[in-house]
Formats: structure tokens, C-alpha cells, sequence
């Protein structure tokens, strides 16, 4: 998989915000945005809501920069500044971080590592100059999962956009596999399956021994267009290993998406991405 220079979601004083920092909360295993200061609470009502927690972004030495490693740590505190101590792991990780480009041709899918009092810490890379948005995804101890979101500045010379386009095909082939995905139905604000069918490139036949990826058959992220609606969707059958992969969720409103979905098979993890209109 990529690095990332992550050098995000800043220090205030050490990189350029592009925009306020996103609270988000995840519901049923759907990870979806809610408004600012307004989390959800989990299965019974928890303690801790994403209202509750802010992130504090630092890069180790100035401004990030394209194409050359830094340091990223993120604090998570809660609304006094007092460190988050305990954190529950959620797919074999106590943090994932999501880093996508502005246009959304850059996507890759990072774990800092828990340095304690609150704090995570990671080595990365943006692959150009541009603005960027981390989404850190985590689950305090006693609370809700939820998702820390902030855009970031990098220097350097900024890569071609591509622009955001709903694909005629939703077959895809990548690193010797070919992907097709198929919708039970699609329609904002209604329940939709996403089915991945994984087969060999060449051969046409179907894989069925797709490997255990952070601890599931597969993950998939969804955005919109501009970045500001996040889904993180686990499968419906974590367990499953193909050729097909199946996944629920609920686009919020019509429009135009992104979807990332991520495999594993023989060691490799394959990342597919996929654009749709919502009507």
C-alpha cells in the first residue's frame, strides 16, 4: 500500500488548515458523518460521543512537504485537554487513518502506532503538492466510534486533477484480479447491498480464498464528491473468502461518490476504486 505523508491534519501552527475539523460517528458498523459536536451514541448509549473529543494534529519539523518522509502525531483529548488514555481496537487497529487528495485520485489506508496519553504517531509521504484530508477513525474506551476529519496543505509541485466522474463500467481489473460491483439498488437515503465479485484477470475464474484483511473479508470507504460525507462500511459476512463480498449501507443524499474497496489475497492487498451517481 502507499505512504502517505500524512503530515495532515496539522498543528495549528505548523500547517495550513484548509477547513474546520469534521466531527463523525458510526452507527450499526456504517461509519457515516454527523454534524459538528453532534456524535452518536452506540448500542445503549455511551459515555464518551464524538462531541466529547477533539484531535490535535502536529507534524514533527514545519510544513509538509511532497515526496519526503515526516512525522505525523495525533493527540486525541477530550474537550478539557486532558489525554485520552484507553482506546478499544477495532479491526486489529486502535486507530485507522484515511488520507485521500482533493480530487480524490490519492487514496491510502495507514495505522500510526499508539505512543500513549492520547497520542499516535506515523511515518509517511504525499505522493504531491496540494491539499489533502485525513480521517482518523477510533474508538475511545466507554464511547462511540467515531472519526476526527481535517484538511491539509502540502508544498510541492501539485499532480494533474482528475476529475470526479461516475464510471460506465463497474468492472475493474487490478493487479491480476478483476472486481465487478453491483448494487441491490441505489437511491440516497435507502438501504443498499454492495456486492464485490473478485475473480482472476486472466483466467475469469472465481477467487475463493481471499485472505483476512484487518481482521474482515474486505473494508470499503465511500466519499462524495467534495470529501464532506466519510462512510467507512465493514461486510455483512466478515468471515467470507470470496468470490463475493457483501456490504450495507446508506448513501445520505443524491449525488456523486466514491467507493474504495480493499482485499487481500496471497499477501497482497488490492485497493479498487469505483465512482457512482446516487440518484
Amino acid at each position: 500500500m502507499k505512504r502517505v505523508t500524512i503530515a495532515v491534519l496539522l498543528a495549528a501552527a505548523l500547517l495550513t488548515a484548509c477547513s474546520k475539523t469534521e466531527d463523525h460517528s458510526v452507527h450499526g458498523g456504517v461509519q457515516s458523518t454527523a454534524p459538528e459536536g453532534h456524535g452518536q451514541h452506540g448500542a445503549g448509549g455511551s459515555a464518551i460521543s464524538a462531541n466529547d473529543i477533539k484531535a490535535i494534529w502536529k507534524t514533527g519539523d514545519g510544513k509538509a512537504q511532497a515526496k519526503q518522509d515526516i512525522r505525523l502525531s495525533v493527540e486525541i483529548q477530550d474537550q478539557s485537554g486532558k489525554p485520552v488514555q484507553s482506546f478499544d481496537t477495532n479491526h486489529e487497529k486502535k486507530l485507522h487513518l484515511i488520507a485521500v487528495s482533493k480530487d480524490l485520485s490519492y487514496f491510502s489506508h495507514i495505522h500510526p502506532d499508539y505512543k500513549g496519553d492520547g497520542r499516535f504517531d506515523v511515518t509517511t509521504q504525499f505522493p504531491a503538492g496540494g491539499d489533502y484530508k485525513l480521517f482518523a477513525d477510533f474508538i475511545p474506551t466507554g464511547g462511540s466510534a467515531m472519526t476526527k476529519s481535517e484538511w491539509i496543505n502540502v508544498a510541492g509541485d501539485a499532480a494533474k486533477q482528475v476529475p470526479v466522474r461516475a464510471d460506465d463500467s463497474l468492472t475493474k481489473s487490478a493487479d491480476g484480479k478483476e472486481v465487478t460491483l453491483a448494487f441491490d439498488k441505489l437511491q440516497a437515503s435507502k438501504e443498499a447491498t454492495l456486492t464485490f465479485t473478485i475473480k482472476d484477470d486472466r483466467t475469469k475464474s472465481p477467487i475463493t480464498n481471499l485472505e483476512q484483511y484487518l481482521g474482515a473479508v474486505g473494508h470499503v470507504v465511500i466519499l462524495t464528491e467534495d470529501a464532506e460525507q466519510y462512510l467507512h462500511v465493514h461486510p455483512m459476512e466478515e468471515k467470507a473468502s470470496g468470490p463475493e463480498a457483501k456490504f450495507m449501507t446508506t448513501f445520505p443524499k443524491s449525488g456523486v461518490y466514491k467507493i474504495w474497496a480493499q482485499f487481500q489475497h496471497e499477501g497482497k492487498v488490492l485497493t479498487v476504486p469505483f465512482v457512482v451517481k446516487v440518484p
